[in-house]
């Protein structure tokens, strides 16, 4: 009997410890008052901010200008391959290199919106040790905790999108004759790359950039708090 109660209250006071870790993690994080709200709407809260957050990501990166259109996202001509970049615009090519940075930008917001369920299921999946590492965490905690569960399921899933996407806009013929055209100039070195690689890479890196910017203004702008869970977890913190 003896044992059964020292049990018992030592069970009370580990929920009670981790009850009020969890308040403190959510008060540094900006996610309310936790003492007035219960663990489950927290951890609700939480889910609900990585999910808006994952949705407008994909949204604004999977349209048409998602990614030629922003300036801080664009893909540009790959960084070994602006001296080829430089040469053909100073023969005449520079109409086909714009029409080859355009392509892949396209071939990049082609594929965003398979991260939707990516990324949803990441938000599944989420344990509290998850939870209370993004609450602990900086500004982009959120986005980390993406990039370290996705990225590898992202790749492999942009990757055959790419592909396809590149060979209907034919950014692998075009980049095939870029090459050709440069090395045909007399005294031009040799250049190559993995296009395709490039791309997903460049598409990913866009990607989670604009999702680091959608967690920020959910953690500091209550205009970005576009659901009523949002509101109330979030909202909280704003009138203690």
């Amino acid at each position: 009997m003896v044992r059964s109660f020292a049990l018992c209250i030592g069970m009370l006071l580990f929920s009670t410890a981790a009850h009020a870790q969890l308040e403190e993690l959510a008060r540094r994080a900006g996610l309310g008052n936790a003492g007035g709200l219960s663990d489950s709407k927290v951890a609700s809260g939480l889910k609900e901010a990585l999910r808006v957050g994952a949705n407008n990501a994909v949204k604004l990166t999977g349209k048409t200008d998602g990614y030629f259109g922003n300036a801080a996202i664009k893909i540009l001509m790959p960084s070994n391959l602006r001296p080829l970049e430089r040469g053909l615009r100073a023969i005449g090519f520079g109409p086909k290199v714009d029409e080859f940075i355009l392509s892949m930008n396209r071939s990049a917001e082609a594929a965003a919106p398979a991260a939707k369920k990516i990324f949803g299921d990441a938000i599944l999946a989420m344990t509290f040790d998850d939870a209370r590492k993004i609450l602990s965490g900086g500004d982009t905690a959120a986005t980390e905790y993406f990039k370290s569960k996705t990225s590898a399921q992202l790749t492999a899933a942009f990757q055959p999108f790419v592909e396809k996407t590149m060979s209907q806009n034919g950014v692998t013929q075009q980049y095939k004759a870029l090459t050709d055209q440069y090395q045909s100039i007399p005294f031009a070195k040799s250049q190559s790359l993995d296009i395709n690689k490039y791309v997903v890479a460049k598409a990913l890196d866009g990607l989670f950039y604009v999702l680091a910017d959608q967690e920020r203004q959910i953690r500091k702008d209550p205009a970005a708090r576009t659901t009523s869970l949002l509101k109330e977890v979030f909202g909280k913190s704003l009138k203690r």
